[in-house]
């Protein structure tokens, strides 16, 4: 059973009020801290060949795009429950949730000095709001990265005793916990997902024993009786609000929509709960969809090459904030809605154009910005149809998969804003953890 109470006695510190029993220790002085190696790019590669390469883009995630297989020093081995700090832009702390790894530069690595007395987990907490707000006073000044001499200005509260800081963290990690495994539920549901479509509709395992027949369009061959169409055959295609700065907000207002922009958007495919909100005089009908409208990115601010392979074309499955009142939201014009011409559709669609997304770079347009050119795309991007049984059957297995998928995503909007919370709560002690 987990006790709290309110603290009632307080004293002033550089960093605001904490009890009056607690003290205030810079990162500097209470750390072990370890910046990251320049690893040599010539032992980099993408097939994961030796160990995962931990750079600034991939905290916060449980994977890497880059791998190392050269020489290394072990001081720079980065283990699962590491707390990492990025040095450049966002100075976030990040507890390491993949596998073991590399310190990357400009990624810097902290533990505790005294583990007798400072608890891991704890300095992880205690961290992550101090860092933050000294990444918000060097804004805007000529300081352009955290340097390890800027730990000396960075404090953090601290229980008296190292039990009490157990409690805390004990807590929070409830929540950290009831997320990840959330995520992981979502990581194997979507995968599962993908799989029966591959098995069925790329490797068609289920229907070895029927007739194939040649597909001249495709150049392989498929079961008979199935279709090969264009996808402007079986799906409309709409373009979103081309809104103006002063129509977006961060937060709801009054008479405001949710608003889906290229942010909702995962690379390579998914939906990000990452949302913004609109109000324009000058919605029409088509600018706006339904939770679990099937959309896709048709616009990627890169430089083209390899960039363009990572938005482009990737596709999503809406859905909305928990606590959401309408049943509508708006898009943006760099997203395009995808209404199917059968329900049934949906999900092998969204499955498809995910599988295929390299494929549907090419009709990318553009330099700078890309643009996917969609009336080239209806008319050029084939896509198999199987007979309607088949797309029920397959439907009825993968829908449950999907709804599930939504409603955890939910869930751990709600987590999160819990976790948020009682964090200043909780490690600048207005809310005191008595027993766990």
């Amino acid at each position: 059973m987990v006790k709290f109470k309110w603290e009632k006695e307080f004293k002033e510190t550089p960093i605001g009020k904490i009890p009056r029993d607690w003290d205030i220790q810079s990162i500097d002085d209470i750390t072990n801290k370890l910046p990251g190696a320049a690893f040599s790019s010539k032992y980099f590669n993408k097939e994961g060949r030796g160990l995962p390469l931990i750079r600034i883009r991939d905290l916060g995630k449980r994977t890497t795009e880059a791998y190392y297989e050269g020489p290394y020093e072990k001081e720079y081995v980065v283990n699962p429950g590491d707390i990492l700090i990025g040095m450049d832009g966002a100075f976030d702390v990040h507890k390491w949730k993949g596998p073991i790894g590399l310190l990357n530069q400009r990624v810097l690595k902290i533990w505790p000095k005294d583990q007798n007395s400072l608890d891991k987990e704890y300095l992880y907490y205690a961290s992550i709001i101090p860092v933050k707000a000294f990444e918000e006073q060097v804004v805007g000044t000529t300081v352009a990265h955290l340097l390890m001499s800027h730990l000396k200005y960075i404090y953090i509260p601290i229980p008296p005793t190292k039990e009490e800081q157990e409690r805390i963290a004990t807590v929070l990690s409830w929540f950290d916990n009831l997320i990840e495994n959330k995520r992981r539920q979502n990581e194997i549901l979507e995968k599962t997902a993908m799989a029966i479509f591959k098995s069925w509709f790329i490797d068609f395992e289920p229907f070895q024993d029927e007739e194939f027949v040649y597909s001249e369009e495709l150049d392989m061959e498929i079961p008979k009786g199935w279709e090969v169409k264009p996808i402007g055959e079986v799906a409309e295609f709409f373009r979103g609000l081309s809104y103006k700065g002063s129509e977006k907000f961060e937060k709801a207002i009054p008479d405001s929509y949710v608003f889906i922009t290229l942010n909702n958007i995962k690379e390579e495919g998914g939906f990000r709960p990452r949302y913004s909100w609109i109000k324009s005089q000058r919605l029409k009908p088509r600018h706006f969809l339904k939770e679990f409208d099937l959309v896709m990115a048709n616009t990627h601010f890169g430089v083209g090459g390899l960039e363009k392979e990572r938005l482009l074309a990737s596709p999503a499955i809406v859905f909305f904030p928990p606590g959401y009142s309408k049943n509508i939201g708006v898009y943006s014009h760099h997203i395009t809605k995808i209404s199917l011409i059968d329900s049934t559709l949906k999900f092998y669609v969204y499955l498809y154009l995910k599988f295929t997304k390299r494929d549907s770079v090419r009709f990318a347009t553009g330099t700078g910005v890309l643009g996917l050119d969609i009336e080239n795309f209806k008319i050029n991007k084939l896509i198999i149809i199987p007979p309607k049984p088949i797309l029920e059957k397959f439907h009825s297995l993968v829908e449950p998969l999907f709804r599930k998928i939504i409603i955890n995503e939910k869930e751990i909007m709600v987590l999160k804003k819990a976790h948020d919370t009682l964090l200043p709560q909780l490690v600048f002690g207005r809310l005191r953890v008595e027993e766990v």
